[in-house]
């Protein structure tokens, strides 16, 4: 391919062609990506429409969607909550994930051309100036783009799309699960791969992934658990919105 647009996984509909549904939907995955908006979080109809000033139809639409993707969960009775992965599931996650992106890596670095490898190395950059400013959440979102990048350089659109959805459940399980406070993904792991897929080395490149995820999964304390959740007011909203 040509050329690589800068991905943003919050950014899947942007104000301009979206929906006033869209936006509350890429907002909460924004919130989630950076690990603001927690597992179990209620949101509630009426306090999320008020924050964005629309109805509760329009909030119902953007909570529909994401409960589709898994991300939401909508209990009869009591509404909509931010899913709350459970220790199965975190593994069912990771294991999709190296599939999908066993096969994304390879496709990527048997496409990649002078330009995706300058995208590639230029996010990198970014990711290492976030963790040097100490930016922990906009590191945490980077990281994030920065695989679903590779699913774009790999021109493959639907292991791109549950790929998105994957990464958005990977930081509520590593948000519940993470040994320690910290960055999970390592940006000398993501280095390697950038120098694997610029270079066109897909065997390497995929071994490197593998490794990549094994380590994130196994930095991960799965046992059942739960933590304390911040007011929606805190998190979302057009004044939250990068």
């Amino acid at each position: 391919m040509s050329s690589v647009e800068q991905i943003d996984l919050r950014a899947a509909h942007r104000p301009g062609g979206a929906t006033r549904a869209d936006v509350i939907r890429a907002d909460v995955i924004g919130a989630i990506l950076e690990q603001r908006l927690r597992p179990g979080t209620k949101l509630g109809e009426d306090e999320v429409g008020s924050i964005y000033g629309v109805s509760r139809t329009i909030v119902r639409a953007a909570l529909q969607s994401l409960a589709h993707e898994g991300i939401v969960v909508i209990e009869k009775n009591r509404g909509a909550f931010v899913a709350h992965p459970s220790v199965a599931e975190a593994h069912e996650v990771f294991q999709a994930r190296r599939l999908i992106e066993a096969e994304t890596t390879e496709r990527a670095a048997a496409r990649c051309d002078a330009a995706a490898a300058a995208a590639l190395a230029a996010h990198l950059d970014q990711e290492r100036r976030a963790k040097r400013r100490g930016d922990e959440s906009g590191a945490i979102r980077l990281s994030g783009e920065f695989h679903l990048m590779i699913a774009r350089i790999a021109d493959h659109g639907v292991y791109a799309s549950f790929l998105g959805e994957l990464v958005a459940r990977s930081s509520l399980i590593i948000l519940l699960y993470r040994r320690a406070v910290g960055h999970a993904c390592n940006v000398d792991h993501h280095a390697a791969l950038v120098e694997a897929i610029a270079a066109r080395r897909g065997d390497e490149a995929v071994a490197s992934m593998r490794r990549h995820l094994d380590e994130i999964e196994s930095d991960l304390e799965l046992v059942d658990t739960s933590m304390a959740v911040w007011p929606l007011t805190d998190v979302l909203g057009p004044t939250r919105r990068r």
